[in-house]
This record gives structure tokens, C-alpha cells and sequence, in this order.
């Protein structure tokens, strides 16, 4: 009889892992990729992908960013329909575009739009790191470039949030010329009064750092975003010396002058409505 009692208490404790797991519906539970800390997807969209546990800022893709700035039905997307070609005839490119335009439901690596944040209208940008690696091509270019023309035309400010590989490889210098064009944009931009907003999230690098993501009249960061120009290994065996662990982050920047601010994902709308809405006082006062 005690036996017997054992034999159910084990058969009771080694139910299958595997079958409780099958149980369980995909994507309930998101595992955060610094701390590993298991969060309720729900709860995790509420605090728009910030880990509660240490703050790490998860990934947003470009239209839950827009959700997560702009008002409520107010946002109008620009040139939705404007796609890559392969100048170059570049090897399996054109294959590789249709792929993520199926992974993402882009596209491409940037949406550009009109709309209001806290009812002040603006022109915003947000690059998506899901396409290609958000890297910078003739249309992510001739996109941005045209939402800058936009805000200048209306008086808008423009606010574009990066995320980005570089300059996209598979159209080597038609890709280059993009820093070029999108650079003069705002030049023209800024020489007519327009007020200029950049938001860098994790990664912004490569062309995309060394252009239009560094030349804004407010230049803001997420926590921890990785920003920089060349890769970390490659500038410690050019210069044959060891980098501090925080090279290249968000904070790094900041403390070294190259960033206004750091902030955090939960406070970005409310900072960028402070922003606007000063600017916009000064410039009806004079």
C-alpha cells in the first residue's frame, strides 16, 4: 500500500514537459534578450517593449513606434508603395527584398508619414530594422528626402527615429550617394527655419550614422542604443588598443558630447511635444 502510494506521487511529478509547453499558446511570453527575465507579451506591448525588469529597450517596428508618438488615428503614410529595384543586378537581391517584404510587411526599411503629437502636426520618419537590416538604399534615401521636402513646404518640424546597418552593400554607390542627398535635404531644410528632430535607437551605424542621423538640431537616443560608424573590432585592431565596455552606446555618446539626451522609450512623446510646442511659441513671438 505505500508503494503503491510512491508509485502514483512519481508518476504524478514526471508529466511531460514537452506536452505542458504544447499547452501553452505561442508568443504569451516573450523572454527579454539582456536578462532573460520571462514577461507577458501583453504586459510587455504595454510598456512598449521596455523589459520591467532592467529596462532593456526591446525592439519596436516602425508602425508601433508611429503608435507609440503620433495621435490616435492621425498619422497619413507617404510613398507606401515606393520600391527597391536592382540597379546593379546585384545576385539573389530582388529575392532577398521580396523575403522581408513577407517577414515584415514593409516595403522597405523605412515608413514616412504626416501626423500629430499631443495635436501639433510634424513630418516623421521611422527606419525598421526587420528590412534588410534597416540599411540605408536609393529609396530609403529618396523617402526621407521627400519627407523633409514635405515638412518645409507645410512648416512642420521633422522627426526621423534610425535604426540601421549603414548603407545597404547590394547598391554600393547608389546607396553612398543617399547620405549625400539626404544631408543637402536638410541643409535646405535648416537654412529655411525648419526644426530638425533625430532619434537614434539600437543599432544606428555605419552611413546612416555618419549622415542624416547626426545632423539634427536636437540629436536624442534611446538607453543603450548602439551607435557608431565602423564596428567595434575593427577600430580596436586599427588603432591596436582595447575599448571601454560602453564604447559606442547611448551613454557613451552622451558623457563625450556627441548626444543632447538620453531618453527613455515611456517619456519620448511627451519630449517631443515639449519640443515642438516651444519652438513653435518662439517662432510665433518673433
Amino acid at each position: 500500500m505505500i508503494r503503491d502510494f510512491f508509485v502514483k506521487k512519481r508518476k504524478y511529478a514526471t508529466v511531460p514537459s514537452e506536452r505542458l509547453k504544447q499547452d501553452v499558446p505561442e508568443g504569451i511570453m516573450t523572454k527579454c534578450p539582456d536578462c532573460k527575465h520571462i514577461i507577458y507579451t501583453k504586459e510587455l506591448k504595454k510598456s512598449l517593449n521596455v523589459c520591467q525588469s532592467c529596462g532593456f529597450h526591446m525592439q519596436l517596428t516602425a508602425y508601433e513606434r508611429i503608435e507609440s508618438v503620433i495621435d490616435e488615428d492621425s498619422f497619413i503614410e507617404y510613398d507606401q508603395e515606393m520600391v527597391s529595384e536592382n540597379p546593379l543586378g546585384f545576385p539573389n537581391y530582388l529575392e532577398r527584398l521580396e523575403s522581408d517584404k513577407e517577414k515584415s510587411a514593409l516595403n522597405e526599411a523605412i515608413v514616412t508619414g504626416e501626423g500629430t503629437i499631443d495635436s501639433l502636426p510634424t513630418v516623421i520618419a521611422v527606419m525598421d530594422s526587420r528590412f534588410r537590416m534597416g540599411s540605408m538604399g536609393s529609396v530609403v534615401g529618396e523617402k526621407i528626402t521627400r519627407a523633409i521636402e514635405q515638412a518645409e513646404e507645410k512648416q512642420w518640424p521633422f522627426i526621423i527615429f534610425t535604426a540601421s546597418g549603414g548603407a545597404r552593400m547590394q547598391e554600393g554607390v547608389l546607396s553612398l550617394m543617399q547620405m549625400a542627398k539626404t544631408s543637402a535635404a536638410l541643409k535646405k531644410f535648416s537654412n529655411e527655419g525648419g526644426l530638425f528632430i533625430s532619434v537614434m535607437t539600437h543599432p544606428t551605424t555605419g552611413g546612416v550614422s555618419a549622415s542624416f542621423a547626426s545632423l539634427g538640431d536636437y540629436n536624442f537616443a534611446e538607453p543603450r542604443a548602439l551607435i557608431g560608424f565602423a564596428g567595434r573590432r575593427i577600430i580596436e585592431q586599427t588603432i591596436r588598443e582595447e575599448l571601454p565596455q560602453d564604447f559606442q552606446t547611448a551613454e557613451f555618446l552622451m558623457k563625450h558630447g556627441q548626444l543632447d539626451r538620453v531618453i527613455h522609450r515611456t517619456e519620448m512623446k511627451e519630449t517631443l511635444a515639449k519640443i515642438i510646442d516651444m519652438h513653435r511659441a518662439v517662432e510665433g513671438e518673433s
